[in-house]
């Protein structure tokens, strides 16, 4: 293949990645910017919303758009009414310390990984597309379904962006992420807002994960990389910024695609690592991120 649908094809590739890396790392960022608090435990989201999207996918056989479609609906909303549960019984108590709930989202972590690993099994599973066909390219044929997963994260992102900026519940989460105090004071219930905030973050975790999960097999080890790279993400774009979330992991997945595709996959870990290192030093706020006054 010549370069330039060599260049064709690694760019493709990284707009799949950053399509699944936006979405996971909108979830992380809007907890964070509301709640002002580190969810270490948003890659076990992610992962169990895989191993959902399999269970239920294999309960229509026969049928994979079905099963496909019964699992797009029911494994965000099932994840959601986990993270919760794990909102009331954990964070709530701990009245949303930074450095305790940093603790106790890494105890969750472990929770979630072992009882994956006890009820879902070691083995890595696969779910089939829900349709497969091939968009012809004057140079190679390419999966129509990735282009799909594109499709569907930009539209869940701007259905994120409108519920934020244009209707009231983006009004109540934006007042309690400024002051929360004063947001109390007038009637605002916070401990609402914060659940909620914590289901939707996790939701699209879990979203991101039934979308990859077609061309990434279930695993219950799965949740570490997308951590990882929604940090990276988190920190370059700035912390709580939507709009520096998106454009960073557009950035982090055309990076890796292009390097992973003519170069290595570590090597694209390394620049991402090393991005993350220069912004730190350079714009500690990150990109898009506000100073502290």
């Amino acid at each position: 293949m010549a370069f330039g649908p060599h260049l064709l094809l690694a760019l493709l590739e990284g707009l799949v990645s950053s399509a699944v890396l936006a979405l996971t790392a909108l979830g992380l960022s809007l907890v964070f910017g509301v709640m002002r608090i580190v969810n270490v435990a948003h890659g076990e989201f992610f992962m169990l919303g895989a191993v959902f999207a399999w269970w239920f996918s294999s309960m229509i056989a026969g049928s994979p758009a079905l099963g496909f479609l019964l699992a797009l609906v029911l494994a965000p909303l099932v994840v959601g009414a986990i993270a919760l549960v794990a909102e009331r019984l954990v964070l709530r108590r701990l009245e949303y310390d930074p450095e305790a709930t940093i603790v106790a989202t890494i105890g969750m972590l472990y929770i979630f990984e072992q009882l994956a690993l006890m009820f879902y099994g070691p083995e890595a599973r696969a779910v089939p597309a829900p349709f497969d066909f091939r968009v012809t390219l004057p140079w190679f044929g390419y999966s129509g379904y990735k282009l799909a997963v594109i499709a569907a994260s930009v539209l869940v992102m701007l259905a994120t962006w409108y519920v934020l900026t244009r209707t009231r519940i983006g009004l109540v989460m934006r007042a309690t992420q400024y002051d929360r105090e004063t947001a109390q004071a007038f009637g605002i219930p916070v401990g609402r807002v914060y659940a909620g905030v914590f289901a939707l973050g996790a939701m699209l975790a879990a979203l991101a994960a039934v979308l990859i999960v077609p061309i990434q097999q279930a695993h219950y080890l799965m949740g570490t990389d997308p951590l990882l790279l929604s940090f990276i993400v988190v920190i370059i774009g700035g912390l709580g910024s939507l709009r520096g979330t998106v454009l960073a992991a557009v950035l982090i997945g055309l990076t890796e695609g292009i390097v992973a595709v003519f170069f290595s996959p570590t090597l694209a870990k390394m620049l991402a690592t090393l991005f993350v290192a220069l912004v730190l030093v350079f714009r500690p706020q990150g990109l898009f991120g506000q100073a502290p006054r």
